[in-house]
């Protein structure tokens, strides 16, 4: 039996995906750096809506089948090498990867200076205090998993506090804060995705955005330099 992909666009209408292409519009021409592309899952949708983009991805294999997606792909580990020179940038989109890396902050001050001065960035992380996280730690369970906020590949583990501790650190302030709810779609087979489904998933969606800390299964968060006196995005 094949293995379904590791990285797959998520596109019911309370994803972090969904969220991101929604807070964004349409690009109009401007320019994009998707951080941690993968094979092009976001980029091909951000082209579709008139970005203009450069992807950033660490995995070759992936990044050779995303780049057809893109303007430009640059293959680089992160926790290694920075690329330079790229820039500006009207958006930097740092969807799912700051999990993986070894040291996220260093890696978004040193891209964020590629922003353009009214540039700002989307990030997208798991949130390791919901509520199924405290309740695995209060039965003494912390097991990797193959996808989800224990993801086996996660090496950095984010609460809304650490986050925006790391922010403000990269010199960002936050303009804009929302959280999802746990995924059905994906938990759920197909043969379940009904109308019920749907409107149990909506209603998730408003509970977790109103008790995030505990109920968010992922953090989306735009924010721009401290300095650059930005907008509220797009």
């Amino acid at each position: 039996m094949s293995r379904s992909p590791r990285y797959v666009l998520k596109p019911d209408p309370h994803s972090s995906h969904s969220i991101i292409m929604r807070w964004l519009g349409e690009g109009r021409g401007r320019r994009l750096l998707d951080v941690g592309a993968a094979d092009g899952l976001l980029s091909r949708k951000l082209t579709d809506h008139g970005w203009r983009v450069t992807a950033i991805e660490g995995d070759p294999v992936l990044a050779q089948g995303g780049a057809r997606h893109c303007e430009r792909m640059i293959t680089a580990n992160l926790d290694r090498e920075i690329p330079e020179g790229e820039g500006p940038f009207d958006v930097i989109v740092y969807g799912d990867v700051l999990e993986h890396l070894v040291d996220p902050l260093r890696v978004l001050v040193e891209l964020d200076r590629s922003l353009a001065p009214t540039g700002f960035v989307v990030i997208s992380v798991p949130n390791i205090a919901h509520l199924w996280i405290r309740l695995l730690l209060l039965f003494g369970r912390f097991e990797y998993l193959d996808r989800g906020i224990l993801d086996h590949s996660h090496l950095r583990f984010f609460t809304e506090r650490s986050l925006r501790a790391m922010l403000a650190n990269a010199g960002l302030s936050i303009v804009r804060f929302t959280a999802t709810p746990a995924p059905l779609y994906q938990i759920l087979p197909v043969s379940w995705h009904r109308r019920w489904v749907a409107a149990t998933h909506a209603m998730n969606a408003v509970i977790a955005r109103k008790a995030r800390r505990l109920l968010g299964y992922q953090f989306i968060v735009l924010a721009h330099p401290k300095d650059a006196g930005g907008g509220t995005g797009p």
